[in-house]
Formats: structure tokens, C-alpha cells, sequence
């Protein structure tokens, strides 16, 4: 490491480590209180955190970004109050730490037992979502591990003053300050020193798009939880209701555009056309979505011809491309080859071809009859989460606290001597 952002990188990185120390045997009760004084603090603090977010807006207008991102870098008394309530449902949740896992006898006389132990310092580069820096910082807490934030320069004054809530929220329950930490500065130098922090940091996990995270993927040094996009389908089956189908796909693409979890093609079932016709993707044409569709359905009046460009795409906005398939083992070929792992939902009624959907695709959250929004950490009963993994090793899916720990093994002998 060198220059400024080496040694602020090195600064940090002790601080964190000693924090982790500390927090590995915590009482869960001292986690607990300060995630419910952040929540006070942040309750307490709406009209600052609220100003905070209007100078970044100003900021983000100002660089032009797009509707999606200006509506992630959004707050509001109503989001405010959701990360205030993010933080006391993790607060509530069970202390993952210490959780014996499985435990066994040996003829040798030796008790083992493998037991829940935090991962260490976690690194969270993100981008325009202010609201990750309370998850993020809430998830890693209540794991047991220091946590280093990197936010985006669009965020860089609402990060700051959450920030400054969840440190209020250490304080007020005597943990180190340090367990907790916001990168001080938008120097982009930072983000390469957190990537080849491999003596501070044990894993960085990317919340952004696909440039940040492809950015960390090829370049970090340090173990990364991630996905790269978010490309979620969802499958109309033959045997699908056809109001259940209407009232889930259009959840699916128009709730919010801008997640992860949105929907970012459609796939229907020749049988399901030929009982139903055009009913899905008319209603996408009424809610205001751009469809991008090909062969029949291109022929539907509104929709636009499809580009093979437009499958594996994620658009992140109010568009969405369209395709019919024959039956069930037609959107799993689809989805095989254009999927990003992260998120498929299959409408039907028929136990059958939802188990050979949920068999015989890899991706992170399979759902059923569900709109794809529900990919999501909070909705998962996790409280929160602090991204979705879609990779094989360790974490899959949403990441909560649960995920954010390793484990160790206990063994308890008599003066037992190997032969």
C-alpha cells in the first residue's frame, strides 16, 4: 500500500481488526442495543439525514444520472422510517454467533462440536443506495464482525449522516466505534485498497452494477460475495391461473424497476397463449412497460421487435423482453443460457412441472407463483440483507447475518492421546 489511500487503508484496516476482537465475544444483548439506539438515532436524525440526501441529489443531477439511480440514491420520511425498522427486525433476529452446528461423539473419547463464529472485517463497496450503509453496518454487527463502508461518491452525504447514527448506536452500548466504519473520503484509491486489503479485510461484497461489481470480481484479491446482475425471468406456464399470472408478473416488472430483483423478461408458455392470448403482455403495455418482444407476440399492437441483445439484458427500467417457449423444459433452456443465477419465478398450478423447474435450474432463489421482487433479505425474514450471493461457495442468495458467519470446531478430550 502506498500514498494517502494506502495509509488511510492501513489505518482503518487495524482499527477493524482490533473491533473484530472485540466483537467476536460480545453479549448479544450489547449487539442488540446498539442496532436499537442506530434506530433511535437515525428516528431522531430524519431532518439531517434528509438534507444530507438533498445535496447528494443535487450531486447526482448534476453527473445526470439515470431515473433508476436517482431513485435508489432517493430517501424519504417513509424510506427513513424502513431502515429505522430494518434496524430494530435485525436487532430482534437470533444471534447467529456461538450457534452449535452439529456436534458429535468419537470412540477415541473426544467430543467435537462445530460452532458459528463471525467471519472477521467485511468490506462493502457500494454504490447509490444510502440505505446499505444502515444494513450493511447492521448485518456485519449482529454477526459479530467489523465492518468497512465504502459508499458511493453519489451518496457520500447521506452515508455520512446514517453513518453517524450507527456509530451514535456503538457508543450508547460501550462496543468499539471501530466495528463500524465509513471510508472518509471519494477518492476512487480507496476502492483498490480494499480490494487488496488481504491482511484486514476477509470478504468484500459489491452492492452496485454491473461495471462496480465486474470492476471487484476481476480485481479483488480478498474473497468477494456477489452478484453481477440481476437478470430475473419469470415462466407463465399452460397450467398457470391467469389471474394469479396477470397480478404477479406486473408486481414483478413495475414495483420498482430499479432492484435487482425486478423482472427482466417474461417467458409464456405456447399453451398458455393459445388458452389466454395477449393478457400478460397487454397489461404490461397499460402499466407503461416497453415490451421488446419477438415472433407472435411481437405481433401484439405496442409491443417492439425484440433484439437478441434484449435476452440476458438487464434493463433496470420500465422495459422488459418477452418470448414464448414450448412448455416448461423451453424456459429452463432459456434460462440456462441467458440467466444470471440470481432469481426465476414459474406460474402454475401444476406440482409436476413446478418441481422440474424448481430440479433442474441452478439460480440462487427459485420461486413459485411469486413475483421475483420478494428476492430480498428482509422479505426473506432476514431482517435485512447486505446483498444476494449468487456464486457456490459459502453464501447463496440473500445475505444476512446468518451468512456472515464461518465456523469453528470445539474438541473436548480427558488427557485423550492418539494411538
Amino acid at each position: 500500500m502506498d500514498g494517502q489511500a494506502g495509509d488511510l487503508m492501513q489505518t482503518m484496516g487495524r482499527a477493524a481488526r482490533d473491533a473484530a476482537a472485540e466483537l467476536a465475544f460480545a453479549p448479544a444483548a450489547r449487539k442488540t442495543a446498539a442496532l436499537m439506539a442506530a434506530a433511535d438515532a437515525v428516528a431522531a436524525h430524519e431532518a439531517g439525514i434528509l438534507a444530507a440526501n438533498a445535496r447528494d441529489l443535487d450531486y447526482g443531477r448534476e453527473k445526470g444520472l439515470s431515473p433508476a439511480m436517482m431513485d435508489r440514491l432517493t430517501l424519504n420520511p417513509a424510506r427513513i422510517a424502513a431502515i429505522c425498522e430494518g434496524l430494530r427486525s435485525v436487532a430482534a433476529q437470533p444471534d447467529p454467533v456461538g450457534r452449535v452446528l452439529a456436534e458429535w461423539d468419537r470412540p477415541t473419547g473426544l467430543h467435537i462440536q462445530r460452532v458459528a463464529t463471525p467471519l472477521g472485517v467485511v468490506g462493502v463497496i457500494y454504490e447509490s443506495r444510502p440505505n446499505v450503509t444502515a444494513d450493511a453496518g447492521a448485518l456485519c454487527l449482529k454477526s459479530g464482525n467489523a465492518v468497512i463502508l465504502r459508499g458511493g461518491s453519489e451518496s457520500f452525504h447521506s452515508s455520512g449522516a446514517i453513518h453517524a447514527c450507527m456509530v451514535e448506536g456503538l457508543r450508547a452500548a460501550g462496543l468499539p466505534e471501530a466495528a463500524i466504519q465509513l471510508v472518509p473520503t471519494r477518492d476512487r484509491g480507496m476502492v483498490t485498497e480494499m480490494l487488496r486489503a488481504t491482511g484486514f479485510i476477509d470478504v468484500i461484497i459489491p452492492r452496485g452494477g454491473k461495471g462496480l461489481v465486474g470492476l471487484v470480481q476481476a480485481e479483488a484479491r480478498v474473497p468477494v460475495f456477489a452478484h453481477l446482475e440481476g437478470i430475473c425471468h419469470v415462466y407463465a406456464d399452460g397450467d398457470a391461473d391467469p389471474e394469479k399470472a396477470r397480478r404477479v408478473v406486473l408486481n414483478a416488472k413495475t414495483r420498482r424497476t430499479g432492484i435487482c430483483g425486478a423482472a427482466e423478461c417474461l417467458l409464456i408458455d405456447r399453451a398458455f397463449w393459445d388458452r389466454h392470448g395477449a393478457v400478460l403482455i397487454e397489461d404490461l403495455l397499460a402499466a407503461g412497460v416497453e415490451v421488446r418482444a419477438e415472433g407472435d407476440l411481437a405481433r401484439v399492437p405496442g409491443t417492439v421487435p425484440a433484439t437478441p441483445e434484449d435476452f440476458g439484458r438487464e434493463f433496470l427500467d420500465m422495459i422488459i423482453a418477452a418470448r414464448l417457449v414450448e412448455g416448461v423444459d423451453g424456459a429452463i433452456a432459456h434460462i440456462r443460457r441467458y440467466g444470471s443465477n440470481h432469481t426465476e419465478s414459474i406460474l402454475t398450478e401444476n406440482d409436476a412441472t413446478a418441481a422440474r423447474f424448481f430440479e433442474r435450474l441452478d439460480s440462487a432463489i427459485l420461486m413459485r407463483n411469486a413475483s421475483t421482487q420478494f428476492a430480498d433479505g428482509g422479505e426473506f425474514g432476514m431482517g435485512a440483507e447486505i446483498g444476494i450471493a449468487t456464486g457456490k461457495m459459502h453464501a447463496r442468495g440473500p445475505v444476512g447475518a446468518e451468512q456472515l458467519t464461518s465456523f469453528k470446531y470445539l474438541v473436548t478430550g480427558d488427557g485423550t492421546c492418539r494411538a
